[in-house]
């Protein structure tokens, strides 16, 4: 994984994009900077973003993941191995469904994944420090160079889908507290059903992370 980092970028994940339409894509790429002013959350939404905090993004081929990784749910795979690591080094940090991090009942973070054509592009960012009294922060203290590595590292092993989903099915027992948002209306998970693709079956209705 080539890694470019910046010392401040809009979005890394609106740079990603562009520096991939203009050099085209040769290898998988990562962008990362600790401070981002025009940070891109879930469904178009804003993301604080404040220095001294991780914000990522990477690009890599559709050959990349796992065979058995349903491509609408790469989204929660990406989380999970980020939370793998975290939880390794002592975090309590959880997954909200599909890719929110949590710590107790505050969002620290988030993930958000886009396709386009055989590349998916992915961007991640860590409340390192307090941003305001709506979020958390992560409870503990990441070397960000050693994190990346490792991150990567876990990637790269093409980790099976299952395995992931075995363990990401006991955070999901957290979401039931809360909302998510689908078709722009907030509904809540307390009686979702969460699928073996990573999808959840609430009211009647089958909905992706990816969407």
């Amino acid at each position: 994984m080539k890694i470019i980092k910046l010392e401040e970028v809009d979005s890394t994940h609106r740079y990603i994009k562009d520096y991939i339409l203009e050099n085209g894509y040769e290898e998988p790429l990562c962008i990362f900077s600790d401070y981002q002013t025009q940070g891109i959350g879930s469904r178009g939404n804003s993301w604080i973003g404040k220095k001294g905090n991780m914000f990522f993004s990477f690009v890599i081929n559709k050959d990349f993941l796992p065979d058995d990784l349903p491509l609408q749910s790469s989204s929660i795979y990406f989380s999970y191995i980020l939370k793998t690591i975290l939880k390794e080094q002592n975090s309590l940090v959880w997954l909200k469904w599909p890719n929110d991090f949590y710590l107790d009942d505050k969002k620290i973070g988030g993930t958000i994944t886009t396709v386009s054509k055989d590349l998916i592009y992915c961007g991640i960012g860590i409340n390192l420090k307090n941003v305001s009294e709506d979020f958390g922060k992560l409870d503990i203290n990441v070397d960000i160079d050693d994190m990346l590595e490792s991150y990567f590292f876990k990637l790269e092993k093409k980790i099976f889908w299952k395995q992931i989903f075995s363990d990401f099915k006991i955070d999901f027992q957290h979401s039931k507290k809360f909302q998510t948002t689908i078709d722009n209306q907030k509904v809540s998970l307390e009686n979702a059903i969460l699928n073996e693709d990573g999808s959840i079956q609430v009211n009647n209705k089958k909905v992706f992370s990816l969407r």
